[in-house]
């Protein structure tokens, strides 16, 4: 019994700490919600049931402090005024970083934080209460209505009875002693899901109400006597009433059935719309366990290029076998199931990227309001899905780029005043899929990029000589912001001028095998483009070989494949080039270069604005590849992203294309021809690379 209560004691905290994060979430969005609207008497009812059910949910955890600082701040909300002293807004604020922090000191076990901000300005609130005339005392409202369901309910209890289940109303009492009613509500609700289908709830599913009455709308073949034992659960329901509202419908032989009215419930019209039936068939899984499935899915795929392989053979040998046919069948049928099973995995991993969009509106606030700048933030494709571990991951750098949206990209309301623009500055936050790509952009209409500015600042660190900086485009002095150390801040702050941000932000795209791009527009603002595989586990790719070797590169990369002679090539600046139509073509040569004029092809690929030409010696086709990570001692350079392994057991490396555009585009002038004579292919990566053991076959 001491087993079973302690393992629900400790699924109650876990669903504490995750559901405390949501509560902080909506506790900030209110605060903005305030602060445009100050004194709106809705919205101070709204954050105080959330502080309500935070203070009952931490007092159930014995997080104390975190209850009673609460329950302070609770107090002088369910006050009837507040004077224009303090802003209630602002203690909104503080309340929230301050219980954020408390949390986290909780979660880590950690010293706690100092809770004397909040305390402040509650007390303070307290105190303009207090000099506050005195208001008529209202007629307090009633806190206990029956349940009134909605016409889709109704609509949906009808179908229930017509389908031949019982339905019923449940009245559900918490236990007085059950510190977390939301988390008892849906303790409650789970144990309902298994015996029926939950047709309609009051509260509402997902409410942060902390009432401890729940009514239930259910519909069940099964007795009511066993459905009120099952609903009933120790240290958290103290009553359960049932009633039955409509019996199921019998068929007779004669007429179709018919569903039984009560009189309590209107007609409806026979145009009301199909019911939207609550889910409560939810499973919180552990990350690892759906990573497990992926990993396996992927060793599905190569074992289906191993079938591929083998069936190709079998139709070489025995081209007239009817059983080839049939073995083509199976292997498109497998096929088929093996990508809905891919995809299924994937979806299970995907999330909306408005998880991660929620928390700028609160940081543009406060970063605006410490630079003295009006700006806005506007935000589109919040609905866009991203694999959950790109998503966290994503997090740092588009705080750094919103951060300097707002610190460096937007001027103050005199500067945009006097530049024809409005007083208030606009941010932009937009997600959507291209491709098999997530692409999140960071725009601002403010004053853009100097580019003057950067070379200055780039000759004064030593980044680029004054002969390089003279023979560089925009675009290459441009993509010196991203270089460790640069900054064009004049004075450090707490917000920017240390010179740490955007080469963090490149560092972790290449880390995720994406990419970060900078569009500038002199005087009317910036856009920071981050582009983002769907999954870092299987991607589509174009194979090739360099003297003999086998790499390969994501198939959406390449924009063309074009075939061209040694002697096409010609030399500017060192730099091997190459006269596509009407566009001058640098090139990358990863292999030694050959004596003789044979043919060769090169794949143009685009990387941001660069576009670039690979030299390779011959073309392998298109394969689906599941990406294998490799450690450093099995691959001495970061020009290598992974490996696969093909049908036939022959290992491929796919070559890291953003790091291999960076070193070209680092490499100097005179170093340009030292890169052609094998880029890829040092003595050292050869011997990492012949170390990765085959399966059956050379790579």
């Amino acid at each position: 019994m001491s087993h079973s209560y302690d393992d629900r004691a400790g699924e109650l905290r876990e669903f504490f700490f995750d559901t405390a994060q949501e509560l902080l979430q909506q506790l900030s969005d209110e605060g903005l919600k305030l602060e445009k609207q100050p004194g709106d008497a809705e919205t101070v009812r709204s954050i105080r049931r959330i502080v309500h059910t935070l203070k009952g949910d931490a007092a159930a955890c014995g997080c104390r402090e975190l209850s009673e600082l609460a329950h302070e701040f609770e107090d002088v909300l369910a006050g009837e005024g507040f004077s224009a002293g303090t802003s209630l807004a602002e203690a909104v604020f503080t309340a929230t970083d301050v219980f954020a922090a408390l949390l986290k000191a909780y979660r880590r076990k950690s010293k706690l934080p100092s809770v004397e901000p909040l305390r402040k300005l509650v007390q303070a609130l307290a105190r303009e209460q207090k000099s506050l005339p005195p208001k008529r005392a209202r007629k307090k409202a009633k806190t206990s209505l029956p349940a009134t369901w909605s016409e889709y309910e109704k609509l949906a209890m009808q179908q229930a009875a017509q389908q031949g289940r019982n339905v019923y109303h449940f009245t559900v009492r918490l236990d007085p002693h059950c510190a977390m009613p939301i988390a008892g509500r849906q303790l409650v609700l789970n144990a309902m899901a298994p015996l029926g289908e939950v047709l309609g709830t009051r509260p509402e599913t997902g409410s942060t109400d902390a009432a401890r009455k729940m009514e239930v709308l259910f519909a069940s073949d099964q007795p009511v006597g066993q459905l009120a034992t099952r609903f009933h659960i120790p240290t958290i329901t103290s009553e359960v009433q049932q009633e039955l509202l409509l019996e199921a419908a019998k068929p007779s032989r004669k007429e179709p059935a018919k569903a039984v009215e009560t009189p309590a419930m209107e007609p409806l019209e026979a145009s009301a719309p199909a019911v939207p039936v609550p889910s409560e068939n939810i499973l919180r899984v552990d990350a690892e366990r759906i990573d497990n499935v992926l990993n396996l899915v992927g060793e599905l795929i190569i074992g289906k290029s191993m079938l591929q392989q083998a069936m190709n053979e079998f139709s070489r040998r025995f081209p007239k076998d009817p059983a080839r046919a049939r073995f083509a069948d199976a292997m498109a049928f497998q096929s088929r199931v093996l990508s809905d099973l891919q995809r299924s995995v994937m979806k299970v991993r995907m999330v909306p990227v408005e998880q991660l969009f929620r928390r700028f509106p609160r940081l543009v606030r406060d970063v605006a309001k410490h630079c003295d700048k009006q700006v806005e933030l506007t935000l589109s494709g919040q609905d866009t899905d991203l694999d959950k571990s790109l998503l966290d991951a994503i997090t740092e750098p588009l705080t750094h780029l919103v951060r300097n949206a707002v610190s460096h990209g937007i001027e103050s309301a005199a500067e945009r005043e006097k530049a024809g623009k409005p007083a208030h500055g606009t941010i932009h936050l937009k997600a959507y899929h291209q491709g098999n790509q997530v692409v999140v952009e960071v725009s601002d209409d403010g004053h853009g990029v100097d580019v003057r500015k950067v070379r200055e600042r780039a000759l004064q660190n030593q980044l680029v000589s004054a002969e390089e900086a003279s023979g560089m485009s925009e675009a290459d002095l441009l993509s010196l912001v991203f270089r460790p150390g640069f900054s064009t801040a004049e004075e450090i702050t707490e917000i920017s001028g240390r010179g740490v941000g955007l080469d963090v932000v490149q560092s972790v795209l290449q880390r995720m095998k994406g990419s970060v791009e900078l569009e500038n527009h002199p005087g009317r603002g910036t856009t920071f483009r981050l582009k983002l595989p769907l999954t870092l586990a299987i991607i589509k790719a174009l194979l090739f070989r360099v003297e003999h070797k086998l790499y390969a590169i994501p198939l959406n990369a390449v924009a063309e494949i074009a075939r061209a002679r040694q002697s096409d090539l010609h030399r500017v600046d060192h730099y091997e080039v190459l006269q596509l139509r009407d566009q001058v073509l640098p090139l990358i040569r990863l292999g030694r270069t050959a004596a003789e004029d044979h043919k060769i092809f090169v794949l143009v690929i685009h990387m941001g604005e660069r576009k670039l030409g690979l030299i390779v010696d011959s073309l392998e086709g298109e394969e689906e590849l599941v990406i294998k990570a490799l450690d450093d001692q099995a691959v001495a350079t970061d020009l290598i992203s992974g490996a696969s392994i093909l049908g036939d057991g022959r290992v491929v490396l796919i070559l890291h294309l953003p790091a291999l555009v960076e070193r070209f585009a680092k490499a100097r002038p005179q170093e340009a021809g030292a890169m052609t004579s094998g880029l890829l292919l040092s003595h050292a990566e050869r011997h990492s690379a012949g170390a990765i053991p085959a399966v059956g076959g050379q790579a």
